[in-house]
C-alpha cells in the first residue's frame, strides 16, 4: 500500500488503479481546488483511469479560492467540485460555497468538501449551513472512497442536469406554445417550429419540414434551417424548388440527400417516426394542412429526455397548424365573398345604368316621333278652324301623324323586347334597302319641325344606293342627325342630306349651318350623355343621347360614323358609311 501524506493530507491508495480504456465518449469536468499541490497529483493518480457511462475525467485544477472563482466562472458546465476549506483564510472554501451558488446561480454542481482541519469546519454545520453534497477529511480518503464519493456525485449531477433540461425544456414549450398561434401564413409558423427545436436541442440545429397534401401526391418544402435552410433567391413563402409528384418522388434540393429523402418518404407512408442517434424524422397529422414531417438532425446525440420534449412540443403542433390554416382559409372565403358581392354590385350599378339607358333612350327616341305628332296636331286644327278646309292636306298631315304614332310604338314595342332581354347591345334584323329611299322618308319626318323654324332641307340621293341593313335602326341612327341638324341650326338656315356609293361603301353626309363644333366637342362628341358647348336654337330639349345611339347603332352594322366642321358653310357635317349590300357591289 502506498501512503503519500503531508501535515493535512494523507491519502491511502490501498488498492491499484483499475485500468481503463482510452477511448472514451467524452469527459465529465472535474475542479480541484486546493492550495497543496500534493493534493492535486493525488487526486489525479487516484483517478486517472476512471471512467463512468462512457465518459472520463477532465480534471482542472486551482491552487487558491480565488482562482477556483474565475475557473468556475469559466467553466459553468463543471459537474463535481473537489473543494478544501482552509486556503487563503480558515473559511475560504466555505466562502466559495456561498458564491458558487448564490452568485453564480449555479445549482447543479456537486461540491465534496475536504479538509485536513476537521476541527475548523465541524462536519454537522457545514453540512446543514451550506449547500455541499459530501464532506470528506482527507486522512480518511483513500482511492476507493474518493472514487465512490466521485461516482456518487456524478450520478447525481447528471440526474439534475437532466431534471434541469427536463425543466428548461418544458419551459421552451410553454413559452412556444402560446407563440405559435401568432405565427402567418403556414411557412412562418413552420419556421418559428424550427427555431424553438433549436432552443429545445440546443444551437446549430439541421432542420426542414416537408408538407404533403391529402389531395396529390405531392411534396414541397414550407422551411428549413442549418444545412436546410432556404436557398439564396428562394422564394419568401418557404416554397422549395417545384413540387413533385408521383408515389416515390420526395422533393429534391435544399441539402438535402437522397438517404434523408428516404427516410422523410417512409414517414410520409408509415405515419411511424424514425429515430437516428442525433436526429429524428417525426410525423404531424394535421385536420386541414395535409400531413407533415419534420426532420431535424443535431450537432450531438440526442438523449431520451431531448426526444421526449420534442414528442411533447410536436404534439402541439397540429392545433396551430390546423388554427393557421382554418383562418386562411377563412380570409380566402372572405376575399372571395368580397369579390362576389363586389362583382354582384357591378352588376346591380351596370342593371340600374342600363335601365337609365333605356329611359334615356326612350326619351330621346319617342320624343322626334311625338313632335311630328303635335305638329302635324297643330297644322291640321289650324286648317280645321279655316272656313274651308284643304281635305288633302288634312289626309296629309293624318297619315303623318299615324306613321309617327306607329313608329312610337314600334319603338317602345322594341324597347322592351331590349329590357325584357337585358341585353345592352341592340339587336339588328338585316334586310336589303335604298338609301335613297331612306332619307327621304327622314327628311319628310324631319320636315316640320323645319318648317317650324323657317328652315330648308336639300337631299342629294342618286339611286339606288342599296345596303342590308335593319331598316328602323338605320332610320333611328339618320333621324338622330337630322333632328340634330334642325335643333341646332338656326332660323332660316340650311339642312342638306345625301348618299352616295363610293369605294365600296354606301355614304350619308348630313350638314348644317350651325355654329359648328369646338375642340373639347369633337373630342367627346359620341359619348353618352354628353352636353356640347352649342344649345338647340328653338329652345328644344337634349338627353345628350342621340350621338351615341346613332354611333352604337352604325358600327353594329359594321360601319363607321364621324363629324368634321363644314369649312365652307359653317356648321358641322356628319357622316356614316356602311358596307354596300354584295349585289350592289
Amino acid at each position: 500500500m502506498l501512503d503519500v501524506s503531508s501535515d493535512d493530507f494523507v491519502i491511502l491508495l490501498d488498492d491499484e488503479p483499475e485500468p481503463g480504456g482510452a477511448d472514451v465518449a467524452g469527459y465529465w469536468k472535474v475542479v480541484v481546488i486546493d492550495d497543496d499541490p500534493a493534493v492535486h497529483d493525488g487526486t489525479r493518480f487516484a483517478l486517472s483511469n476512471y471512467t463512468l457511462n462512457g465518459f472520463g475525467l477532465d480534471i482542472i485544477s486551482a491552487y487558491s479560492a480565488s482562482e477556483g472563482r474565475d475557473i468556475l466562472a469559466e467553466h459553468p458546465d463543471t459537474a463535481v467540485v473537489l473543494l478544501d476549506v482552509v486556503m487563503e483564510t480558515d473559511t475560504a472554501g466555505l466562502d466559495l460555497v456561498g458564491y458558487l451558488r448564490e452568485q453564480l446561480g449555479n445549482e447543479t454542481v456537486r461540491i465534496i468538501l475536504r479538509t485536513g482541519q476537521p476541527g475548523q469546519a465541524p462536519e454537522r454545520r457545514v453540512i446543514v449551513d451550506f449547500d455541499i453534497n459530501d464532506y470528506k477529511a482527507k486522512t480518511e480518503l483513500t482511492a476507493d472512497k474518493l472514487f465512490t464519493a466521485m461516482t456518487s456525485a456524478l450520478r447525481s449531477y447528471e440526474q439534475l442536469r437532466r431534471l434541469d433540461d427536463t425543466r428548461r425544456g418544458l419551459e421552451t414549450i410553454v413559452m412556444a406554445a402560446g407563440s405559435l398561434y401568432d405565427f402567418q401564413p403556414v411557412e412562418r409558423l413552420a419556421g418559428a417550429m424550427l427555431g424553438h427545436l433549436d432552443t429545445l436541442v440546443g444551437p446549430g440545429l439541421h432542420g426542414v419540414v416537408v408538407r404533403r397534401e391529402d389531395d396529390e401526391r405531392g411534396y414541397s418544402r414550407l422551411s428549413g434551417c442549418g444545412r436546410h435552410a432556404d436557398r439564396e433567391g428562394a422564394q419568401s413563402e418557404g416554397v422549395w424548388g417545384e413540387r413533385v409528384r408521383g408515389e416515390g418522388a420526395c422533393p429534391d434540393g435544399g441539402g438535402l440527400d437522397e438517404a434523408l429523402r428516404r427516410r422523410i418518404e417512409t414517414v410520409f407512408f408509415s405515419g411511424c417516426p424514425d429515430h437516428a442517434e442525433t436526429g429524428m424524422v417525426l410525423p404531424i397529422s394535421t385536420r386541414s394542412a395535409g400531413r407533415l414531417v419534420v426532420a431535424i438532425d443535431a450537432n450531438r446525440p440526442l438523449t431520451d429526455i431531448d426526444r421526449s420534449l420534442v414528442d411533447v412540443f410536436c404534439s402541439r403542433l397540429p392545433a396551430a397548424f390546423d388554427n393557421i390554416l382554418l383562418y386562411e382559409a377563412l380570409q380566402t372565403a372572405n376575399v372571395h365573398l368580397e369579390e362576389r358581392v363586389a362583382e354582384r354590385t357591378k352588376e346591380l350599378d351596370r342593371a340600374n345604368a342600363f335601365k337609365k339607358e333605356m329611359l334615356g333612350i326612350v326619351a330621346h327616341d319617342l320624343k322626334n316621333p311625338l313632335s311630328v305628332i303635335l305638329g302635324r296636331a297643330d297644322m291640321l286644327g289650324n286648317q280645321m278652324k279655316r272656313d274651308s278646309v284643304d281635305v288633302d292636306k288634312a289626309i296629309k298631315h293624318a297619315d303623318e301623324i299615324a306613321r309617327s304614332a306607329r313608329r312610337m310604338t314600334g319603338m317602345i314595342e322594341s324597347l322592351l323586347a331590349e329590357a325584357m332581354s337585358d341585353a345592352v347591345d341592340i339587336t339588328i334584323r338585316r334586310g336589303r334597302l335604298d338609301l335613297a329611299d331612306l332619307i327621304a322618308v327622314v327628311a319628310e319626318a324631319n320636315q316640320p319641325l323645319a318648317e317650324g323654324k323657317n328652315q330648308s332641307i336639300s337631299i342629294v340621293a342618286p339611286r339606288p344606293v342599296v345596303v342590308r341593313a335593319d331598316y328602323d335602326r338605320l332610320r333611328e341612327a339618320i333621324d338622330n342627325l337630322v333632328s340634330n341638324a334642325v335643333k341646332y341650326s338656326p332660323t332660316g338656315g340650311e339642312i342638306g342630306i345625301s348618299t352616295q356609293a363610293r369605294d365600296g361603301e354606301a355614304v350619308v353626309r348630313v350638314s348644317d349651318t350651325g355654329p359648328g363644333l369646338s375642340d373639347d366637342d369633337m373630342e367627346r362628341l359620341f359619348g353618352r350623355f354628353q352636353r356640347l358647348s352649342a344649345q338647340p336654337t328653338g329652345g328644344e330639349s337634349s338627353s345628350g343621347l342621340g350621338l351615341s345611339i346613332a354611333k352604337r347603332i352604325v358600327e353594329l352594322h359594321g360601319g363607321r360614323i364621324w363629324a368634321e366642321r363644314d369649312s365652307g358653310r359653317g356648321g358641322t357635317s356628319f357622316g356614316i358609311a356602311l358596307p354596300l349590300d354584295d349585289a350592289a357591289r
